[in-house]
């Protein structure tokens, strides 16, 4: 019975060692690794797998190169004439100035409002569309004779304060001549102070004039009662901070009771979407589409973020010159709000351009996407015919008034009519 019971114990031993010990007091289990096997499908099946992804990345790989190849074909031709003309031309060559104008010459063949701009141009280009700058109050460009004209001097700035007027001729900054001095120059070397002095010539007569650097806050909208209960307000572009304007100056008339509302857009060449949004928020609630945007056949649909829609009679002045933001503003009065058009055929600009600057300070904008009108119409080359067409006259260009203004007479006896 014994010698049994020991082959019974001798058999659990080998057990226990061919299926790992089991240690109750611990609670844990030792148990040999095994080693994972594959049957011979599954062999098959990762064989095909890595032919495949080694088939995509070797094409991948020939693709990138091919595409390189061609990328370097299709700029080797630019590259060559570069180099053949810095080379080889006689006279000395401005390196700078010939990519400018390879750049320039690549967005001249898309359309027409994609287009390269010079640093000078770009600066104050986007001056006034940011509404306001650290500065002196004055705009200036390079006449043919290569001199530095002053264009135009904005209100309450130290060159208005100085006496510095358009026309003026700035012939020095400091102790240095400017003959032949570009603007952009001129504008980099004066930025780098608080304060300039220069030397300007009028008639032929020379004066100096200390300038201190402030912001400058250019003003793009003006207001007025033009009778009793008809509110004037002209907008003169779409800047970063017209909206704000806007609001400040409707607010006011608003609060005088008016009862109808003339916006003069004429001359107005456009600017920000967004700011023409949030004008056109100010008439309409959040019910009212108000243009709608189209990337190649993808249509999105902006809606007013505003509160609630206006009850008074408005009329909005345009001419042939009124184009991009300000033909979004017309649209949208006019289809969703009901708002009288009055004036000439509007500029026919309905593209969103996008701007990139280049490492040299220059910028160039170039067509992405195409506007609609809020019920889906495309402006683009046809401009907004006006509910009532009407020429500015004669009278108005040899004295310019309200008595003189043919068309704000127009839109006044518009405004007038009781519907």
């Amino acid at each position: 019975m014994r010698k049994k019971e020991e082959n019974i114990q001798e058999r659990i031993n080998k057990l226990e060692d061919s299926l790992g010990k089991f240690d109750y007091k611990e609670k844990t289990v030792t148990k040999k690794k095994k080693t994972p096997t594959f049957f011979t499908c599954e062999v098959v099946i990762l064989i095909i797998i890595a032919i495949i992804v080694s088939l995509v990345m070797g094409s991948m790989v020939t693709y990138k190169l091919i595409l390189e190849k061609q990328t370097d074909t299709e700029l080797q031709e630019f590259i060559s004439t570069y180099n053949d003309v810095i080379d080889n031309y006689y006279k000395d060559v401005d390196k700078q100035e010939l990519i400018d104008a390879a750049v320039n010459g690549m967005l001249e063949t898309l359309d027409k409002n994609s287009v390269y701009i010079d640093s000078n141009t770009s600066d104050t280009f986007n001056k006034q569309l940011e509404g306001s700058y650290e500065g002196y109050g004055m705009e200036i460009y390079n006449n043919d004779n290569g001199e530095i004209v002053v264009a135009a001097v904005y209100k309450n700035t130290s060159a208005a304060k100085a006496g510095v007027k358009a026309g003026d001729i700035i012939t020095k900054l400091f102790d240095k001549n400017l003959e032949n001095v570009k603007t952009s120059k001129f504008v980099k070397e004066a930025a780098k102070h608080d304060e300039i002095e220069i030397t300007c010539k009028r008639d032929g007569k020379t004066y100096e004039a200390t300038l201190e650097k402030q912001k400058v806050t250019l003003s793009s909208v003006a207001s007025r009662m033009i009778e009793d209960k008809i509110g004037y307000i002209r907008v003169t572009m779409f800047a970063d901070n017209t909206d704000e304007q806007f609001e400040e100056r409707l607010n006011n008339l608003e609060k005088k009771g008016i009862d109808g509302l003339i916006v003069d857009l004429r001359s107005n060449t456009g600017g920000y979407l967004y700011t023409a949004e949030n004008m056109i928020s100010e008439f309409l609630d959040s019910s009212h589409v108000i243009y709608q945007i189209k990337i190649k056949d993808d249509i999105t649909k902006h809606k007013s973020t505003g509160k609630t829609t206006k009850d008074y009679k408005i009329v909005v002045l345009v001419d042939s010159v009124s184009a991009s933001a300000a033909e979004v503003f017309t649209s949208a009065l006019k289809e969703q709000y009901g708002a009288t058009v009055v004036g000439e055929k509007t500029y026919g600009k309905g593209t969103v351009q996008e701007l990139q600057s280049l490492p040299n300070g220059d910028q160039y904008k170039f067509t992405t996407k195409e506007w609609l009108t809020s019920k889906g119409k495309s402006i683009d080359g046809k401009g907004i015919t006006p509910d009532i067409e009407i020429k500015l006259n004669d009278e108005y260009y040899a004295d310019p008034s309200d008595e003189t203004d043919n068309q704000l007479k127009e839109a006044l006896e518009q405004v007038r009519k009781k519907d």
